[in-house]
């Protein structure tokens, strides 16, 4: 089942500065970003001179004292005053396209690093990282997180940014031209800051509430998508809605609740600002009645009070989303911080060329998974491989056969002892190296959604048409291949879900034959095969198994009697070595598991 997202060890962060996380991924856009801030602050500071060039309309217009011999001057400069308004709003229309041009691109540029950057950093991970971590959760923190995150760097930001410069100048202006009445009005905003700050922690926190609640209906998604045959042959699938039900109404509680505080935030910024402004304005009504100030400049400061509230009531919703945005990144950073316990050597030592296969050495390992630290997978295992050599494992479930092929391929460190490939600790070589020397074939055999032709070719990338097609001649996978509707270029659908077990095992067996590794391991790779594609796999796996060395998880009688020798485990120990017929004569273990899994057969092979 999922895991749930929330863990008590997570990291809260307390305010908005969780952001910061995000300017990594700033820096390398530093001039877009000062051109941005350029058009912003042009497009703030046109705004602000609107009331200034409607104070000079306004004034002119109603000057009642003027002659009527004036009235044609009157007339001009009303269209002045008009032609200057007409030109504030060209250049606002003209700074703010390109405003926004700017801060969406930028948006939509830093997002794009991010989900690279994050799904780069995951599949690098060692499987330790899935043990703990629900890949519904990660494809969540891909998704909705980054679309948090782009929403405040592409648009929210530059809102709230462009409403600063706006309601400071405002603010200014209106200190500026009415100073006695606007001390009052900041006095009263001021009391404003506190209980504002109170409701944006708790918008914050319920932010990420919210986002790792939808981050375990993805998870239960991804699980129960995955596994749907199982779901519906056991008749599940009730069950399995109302458990998906449960987890999104747990995430449109938590929603609610964030909701309904961000709400109540809103309400108080904007009612707190209108009553403190609305004050001030009276004031200003007052002053005209007096005759201190001009019908143009109480409209001037109408224009600037209303942008002044209309500033507030932006920045008010700008902070919710940067708030909602800062769990977000605090998640998204979570999984860019982590760490795999299996890091590149600082200085890795080269492999030596290969003659042959390779030779592989496991010197006393004793393994431990992470999941399991009271359980020893692997206890003592000494074990040396010549170049050339097949070896078979062989014993019952949880013997440690699967993990003596992790340690190779160094999906986990070793606890004590180590592992040598062609004398080199795995740990000193470099992954991709040391990788690259290896082939696998699994038992559950792996199909990407693309075609049978880069199916293949997914083990050697640069490998032509002709060199894909003769490994699928090798592992008899080209016959059905070539039958498909539109042969090596046929989608094979997600998972392979438009191939047999078989056919899905010989498109693998076909990868790691284009690969050509000088060590090659297979677990069971014949194990979903009919009697008719086994017999044709298995010559095709002798034919690849010459002049390397293989390492088997045998459960089949075929590859147990063609190995050159026969390695027994049992609770992570070696408990015998040799051939099929000294092994049977022995009696022990392996007599036992021969007689299970082999029946009759083995007696008479033996």
């Amino acid at each position: 089942m999922a895991r749930s997202s929330d863990t008590p060890d997570r990291p809260k962060g307390r305010s908005a500065r969780s952001l910061s996380g995000l300017l990594p991924f700033l820096r390398p856009y530093r001039g877009r970003i000062a051109l941005a801030v350029l058009f912003l602050i042009a497009a703030a500071v046109t705004t602000l001179v609107f009331p200034a060039a409607l104070r000079g309309l306004i004034d002119a217009g109603m000057d009642r004292n003027a002659s009527p011999e004036a009235t044609g001057e009157r007339l001009l400069a009303l269209r002045g005053h008009f032609m200057e308004l007409a030109g504030v709003g060209v250049a606002l229309g003209l700074f703010s396209a390109l405003r926004f041009y700017a801060v969406t691109w930028l948006g939509e540029r830093v997002t794009a690093d991010l989900r690279n950057a994050v799904y780069a950093h995951v599949v690098r991970q060692s499987p330790e990282f899935f043990e703990t971590t629900a890949t519904g959760e990660v494809l969540s923190r891909l998704t909705t997180d980054t679309t948090l995150v782009q929403t405040v760097v592409g648009s929210s930001l530059s809102l709230g940014l462009r409403n600063t410069v706006m309601g400071l100048g405002a603010l200014i202006m209106l200190v500026w031209t009415n100073p006695a009445v606007m001390a009052q009005v900041l006095g009263i905003l001021v009391l404003v800051v506190a209980p504002s700050l109170y409701f944006g922690r708790r918008v914050r926190r319920l932010s990420r509430a919210s986002q790792d609640r939808v981050a375990d209906s993805s998870a239960i998604a991804a699980e129960v998508l995955n596994a749907v045959p199982v779901v519906q042959s056991y008749v599940q699938e009730g069950r399995e809605a109302e458990r998906f039900r449960a987890s999104t109404e747990a995430a449109f509680d938590t929603a609610r609740r964030r909701t309904k505080v961000r709400a109540g935030l809103v309400a108080f910024i904007i009612g707190a600002t209108f009553s403190a402004l609305l004050w001030g304005l009276y004031q200003g009504t007052q002053a005209v009645i007096a005759g201190r100030i001009s019908a143009g400049h109480l409209g001037q400061t109408v224009v600037y009070v209303i942008l002044l509230v209309g500033s507030v009531a932006v920045l008010s919703e700008v902070w919710g989303d940067l708030l909602r945005a800062a769990g977000a990144t605090e998640r998204l950073m979570e999984l860019l911080d982590s760490r795999s316990p299996v890091a590149e050597p600082n200085t890795p030592q080269a492999l030596p060329p290969v003659r042959g296969g390779s030779a592989v050495r496991f010197e006393h390992v004793g393994f431990h998974y992470p999941s399991r630290p009271d359980t020893a997978a692997l206890a003592d295992l000494d074990l040396h491989i010549q170049p050339g050599e097949t070896v078979a494992l062989v014993g019952p479930s949880g013997a440690g056969k699967s993990t003596v092929l992790q340690l190779l391929l160094r999906a986990y460190d070793t606890g004590s002892g180590r592992v040598c490939v062609d004398g080199v600790d795995v740990r000193d070589a470099a992954l991709a190296d040391l990788r690259g020397r290896i082939g696998i074939v699994p038992q559950d055999s792996v199909i990407f959604s693309t075609s049978a032709l880069e199916n293949i070719r997914y083990g050697r990338p640069e490998a032509s048409d002709e060199e894909v097609m003769a490994a699928a001649r090798a592992a008899y996978a080209h016959d059905f291949i070539t039958a498909l509707p539109d042969g090596y270029h046929s989608f094979l659908g997600e998972r392979g879900v438009r191939l047999s077990g078989g056919q899905r095992q010989r498109i693998s067996i076909a990868r790691a034959m284009l690969k050509n590794p000088p060590l090659l391991l297979l677990d069971e790779a014949t194990s979903a095969l009919d009697a008719e594609s086994e017999r044709m796999v298995q010559a095709a796996l002798e034919r690849a198994m010459a002049g390397r060395t293989t390492l088997v998880i045998a459960h089949r009688l075929a590859t147990v009697l063609q190995a050159d020798r026969i390695v027994v485990l049992d609770a992570g120990r070696i408990v015998d070595i040799g051939r099929h017929e000294e092994l049977v004569a022995r009696g022990g273990l392996y007599a036992r598991l021969a007689q299970m899994q082999f029946g009759d057969e083995g007696r008479k092979a033996a």
